[in-house]
């Protein structure tokens, strides 16, 4: 599956994934108002009006970017018909020829690990019938439960020709309270970044990159450029780009010489952008169109620091 992402980024020369992490706040009125009209101001309004929304934002960036990332957080919290809403928006990607990052941060051990590595990556039966769940191409994966809850998800990449970006160097303030302590003289991070080496040797593409990828924030531009060095064959998922402060410039560590071994994140940088003074002349009825400009933004700016 990197070897396919890697594709997409050479034909759209866009190393961006556009995060789909709809709040109601981000929603215009009238598409709220369209969606409680016809489901109320229920579970089914709200998740009719996130898909209504995602739809609109994916039609308008399709041929731009890779891939999308929509957090299932943001759909969970609307219970069962939020769920469906993730799992449509999965399928309306996957259909416009969008990679999809799934970034659900699953991580346990056991059947338990391998039941979320189905549920995402894989495939479940049922008697006779085979089915894939959720579908999407990547999941993001928490390690912190040690090679048990990491193996399962390997394995489905390995049998399924799917990918996994497992978290090393999150984009949160608070990440250093555990992330930064040593161990040995080395932060945790980094010994993470190694097992991630490790486990993503199990796991090659022809491409030459591993299946197996990181994610380490763009608010940490130094640990970007130290984890490339100790992870070189995997790729990097970055978020932090935007709203949370990291710009083009931080960026360049994270790829290789290539230009190529990360991917970026924006979220409410772009699907939100019609709320940002920049783009405000769109109007909330061109919030799509916003998020377009949004993208060709960042693709420029990136550009400029990785050239």
């Amino acid at each position: 599956m990197i070897g396919r992402l890697i594709e997409r980024i050479r034909e759209t020369q866009a190393p961006i994934v556009v995060g789909l992490d709809p709040q109601l706040g981000f929603i215009p009125d009238a598409v709220k108002a369209e969606a409680y009209g016809r489901c109320g101001e229920t579970l089914e309004g709200a998740a009719e009006a996130i898909l209504t929304f995602n739809k609109a934002i994916v039609d308008a960036v399709a041929d731009l970017v890779p891939a999308v990332k929509p957090q299932i957080a943001m759909y969970e919290q609307f219970g069962i018909p939020g769920l469906k809403a993730f799992s449509e928006t999965v399928s309306y990607c996957r259909k416009k020829g969008l990679l999809v990052i799934g970034d659900v941060k699953r991580g346990d051990i056991g059947s338990t690990s391998g039941a979320y590595a189905a549920a995402h990556l894989g495939t479940v039966r049922v008697g006779a019938n085979e089915y894939e769940p959720f579908g999407e191409d990547f999941a993001t994966v928490n390690p912190y439960l040690g090679t048990d809850g990491v193996k399962p998800f390997v394995d489905i990449c390995k049998s399924h020709g799917k990918g996994i970006f497992v978290l090393v160097k999150t984009s949160n303030p608070s990440s250093g309270e555990f992330q930064d302590r040593l161990i040995d003289g080395k932060p945790l991070y980094h010994l993470v970044g190694e097992k991630v080496r490790e486990w993503g040797e199990e796991a090659m593409d022809e491409s030459g990159w591993s299946e197996v990828g990181a994610v380490v924030g763009a608010t940490y531009p130094e640990t970007g450029r130290l984890l490339r060095e100790v992870m070189p064959k995997s790729f990097i998922l970055v978020p932090g780009y935007g709203a949370q402060g990291g710009t083009g410039k931080d960026l360049v560590h994270f790829f290789d010489r290539d230009g190529l071994g990360a991917i970026v994140n924006s979220s409410r940088g772009i699907i939100a952008a019609w709320q940002k003074e920049a783009y405000a002349s769109y109007g909330e009825a061109g919030y799509a169109d916003a998020a377009r400009a949004a993208v060709l933004d960042m693709k420029a700016d990136i550009a400029q620091a990785i050239l």
